[in-house]
């Protein structure tokens, strides 16, 4: 069972930081890749672009929880819903990542 996550391409989980405004704010946020990769794929089929949906989302949680405490966690539990509720369309090799291996039966 391990070997189908321990032979992920390391490209996944490197980091990449992104600087966005949000409310008027330049910040940054630091997320792995393929949190990158799926939060790209959610925009897309939402019709935006990821830092509009990265707004979006914050102003969402903001006006309905009031703070956030940890956006990027936020960000990656998001990421983790969308794929647990079967949204996800079949993966797309994107710039940042190489296609993830296939697991062995």
């Amino acid at each position: 069972m391990c070997e189908l996550y321990v032979k992920a391409d390391p490209i996944l989980y490197e980091s990449r930081t992104r600087s966005l405004r949000i409310r008027g704010v330049v910040t940054t946020l630091r997320l792995e890749n393929q949190f990158w990769d799926i939060l790209s794929e959610i925009a897309d089929g939402d019709g935006m672009s990821t830092n509009q949906l990265i707004t979006k989302l914050y102003e969402e949680v903001m006006d309905y929880r009031g703070e956030v405490v940890n956006f990027a966690s936020f960000l990656r539990v998001s990421c983790m819903r969308y794929l647990s509720q079967g949204r996800a369309v079949t993966p797309v090799p994107r710039a940042s990542t190489v296609v993830p291996m296939t697991a062995h039966a």
